[in-house]
């Protein structure tokens, strides 16, 4: 009897100690998922905290502004003269500049952008893949500036031999330089969108005699079809958003055209002149920055609202 209470006692010890080398773990896994979850959950409330900071110091700062100009005037009005007499307040001049800027630029990089997502990710693998990945990449990190002198120094000569009656400052060269700005955006979201679109599919269409390119074309950028869009969406926020490279090459003349030869300006272009120019603060013409800068927040907003309505409408479900 004492040896068989011996043997069940020392194999408990053997069963018993799994399981409190379990607990353990899987109590140590939980404190680590709480910090994950804190840590996450604060990242997002900082970005929420931020983004209402952004938009308390906008509409704080826009009273006097308003107190002075009346708000149809404002949204409605031909002419922007904010800096010379007469002085007028008509933001539409500056919002067709960065309109045709946004366009144009959009225009540009959306048929590259897809063309280098398609060929990444149906026509190259392997090493080949990352390396032009890599060179697409580095579009995005070229400064801004650097961009705005190549258009002055290089593409606004060259459209000046296409275009004799072009202005030394003008919308097409920013929009030129501001596609490829974009271009990396359209691409990297666009590839990453194809690539999720299963490879049963692809192998369906080879099966049934298709060419690569009738695949990539007819099969994978329609499954992929709500990413691409929500990827050109975005890209054409962060054009609207650019500042250096429009400034200088576009120039700060607010006119109400949509002529691309013209020289316009841009609501980021305007924000810039006044805030390095010898403006005093407190002054309506200072508070009108605050103003614009209210106008180009919902832009920004209205696109990346959209951008997500579109990716829920025309969102496909694999299973």
């Amino acid at each position: 009897m004492t040896s068989t209470g011996d043997s069940s006692e020392s194999s408990s010890l053997p069963i018993g100690q799994p399981s409190l080398n379990k607990s353990l773990g899987r109590a140590s896994l939980s404190a680590s998922e709480l910090i994950s979850h804190i840590l996450v959950r604060g990242a997002a409330l900082l970005t929420i905290v931020t983004t209402l900071g952004i938009l308390w110091v906008l509409v704080s700062e826009v009273g006097l502004f308003f107190s002075n100009i009346g708000v149809l005037d404002f949204l409605f009005g031909l002419e922007w003269s904010a800096l010379i007499e007469p002085r007028k307040f008509g933001v539409i001049p500056l919002v067709t500049g960065t309109l045709m800027i946004g366009l144009g630029a959009a225009a540009f990089a959306v048929p590259i952008g897809a063309g280098c997502a398609l060929f990444l990710s149906e026509y190259v693998r392997g090493r080949k893949k990352q390396i032009l990945k890599s060179i697409v990449e580095v579009l995005a990190g070229i400064p801004s500036v650097v961009y705005g002198f190549f258009a002055l120094s290089y593409v606004t000569p060259l459209l000046g031999k296409i275009f004799p009656e072009i202005q030394f400052f003008n919308a097409l060269s920013a929009a030129i330089v501001v596609g490829m700005m974009v271009i990396p955006t359209i691409a990297s979201m666009s590839q990453d969108a194809f690539e999720a679109v299963p490879r049963e599919l692809r192998d369906a269409a080879y099966g049934l005699g298709a060419r690569k390119y009738q695949v990539a074309t007819t099969v994978v950028f329609p499954a992929a079809l709500s990413g691409f869009i929500a990827s050109v969406i975005l890209a054409f926020a962060r054009a609207i958003g650019e500042t250096m490279a429009v400034t200088l090459a576009a120039g700060s003349t607010p006119n109400l055209t949509w002529n691309p030869l013209e020289s316009v300006q841009t609501i980021t272009a305007y924000i810039v002149q006044v805030s390095l120019g010898d403006t005093p603060s407190g002054t309506i013409e200072y508070s009108s920055i605050f103003a614009v800068g209210l106008v180009l927040f919902g832009m920004t907003l209205f696109m990346n609202l959209t951008a997500q309505l579109v990716v829920k409408r025309f969102h496909e479900r694999y299973h």
